[in-house]
């Protein structure tokens, strides 16, 4: 239903879990995609899986970030679509909170969105490498907006990336970048993280098991279920479509509800 096709898109994270979903479903619907990832095998992998092209990116390195948009531009012809997906979660009790985890949530999820933000719009802004404007599409979490125990630091983070999104999108209209900056809220989702967070939940005593910690989720989610990879991905690939066209400095649920 959407059209991608002569567009190109850089995602970060794309080697597994949601980031490996939103690379495959800008691929199909017609845009050249390059997977960026620390995780070099499982990055190339995809990336050749959907006929892209694999770049290696540490989000939190202000060179790396550097090279590597350059070479996805190089690569792919331009970048139209950035998806700053990467991201981590470490669960714990504020009681319990351990510095270094504190820091790597801070530096993947709020440095490293920063920096694909500003690589980003200096590519896609009139003097840019690509230089045609474009999309930048970034990673909250419904932690963002609800009370969820076991995740302050990471729910701090996401608050972060809404902030920096809204900001980013006010100063590519006032600078005449021509790129629209939007946030997406996911849900919990079966992923590798996800359900690392149930498990971890139960661990810290705040449920009796895993599937009590996802039936509490559920039991909060109007839409009566779990996201899903492809639930994320079809948000991505409508913000980075045209059908989005004057969508610019918002953050969408796509939680089913849980945030309301």
């Amino acid at each position: 239903m959407t059209d991608l096709s002569g567009r190109t898109a850089l995602v970060t994270g794309g080697a597994q879990g949601l980031g490996e979903g939103m690379a495959r479903a800008l691929a199909a619907a017609g845009a050249k995609v390059a997977v960026a990832d620390v995780k070099d095998d499982q990055g190339a992998k995809v990336a050749e899986s959907i006929g892209g092209t694999f770049v290696h990116l540490d989000v939190t390195d202000d060179a790396s970030w550097e090279a590597g948009v350059a070479a996805a531009v190089e690569g792919l012809g331009g970048l139209d679509v950035l998806v700053n997906n990467a991201g981590v979660e470490i669960t714990s009790l504020v009681t319990e909170l351990d510095p270094d985890d504190v820091r790597k949530m801070l530096e993947v999820n709020v440095l490293g969105t920063a920096l694909g933000l500003k690589h980003g719009l200096r590519t896609m802004r009139p003097d840019g490498a690509a230089g045609n404007g474009g999309v930048i599409v970034n990673v909250a979490s419904v932690a963002a907006t609800i009370a969820f125990p076991g995740i302050s630091v990471y729910s701090a983070t996401k608050s972060a990336v809404d902030r920096l999104t809204r900001v980013a999108a006010m100063e590519s209209g006032k600078l005449g970048y021509g790129v629209r900056v939007n946030c997406i809220y996911p849900g919990l989702v079966p992923t590798e993280m996800g359900v690392g967070l149930a498990v971890d939940c139960a661990d810290l005593g705040l449920f009796e098991s895993p599937d009590a910690a996802v039936a509490g989720v559920v039991e909060l989610t109007p839409s009566g279920r779990l996201g899903t990879v492809e639930d994320m991905a079809d948000a991505v690939v409508f913000l980075a479509s045209d059908q989005a066209k004057f969508i610019n400095g918002v953050g969408l649920p796509v939680d089913g509800g849980m945030g309301m």
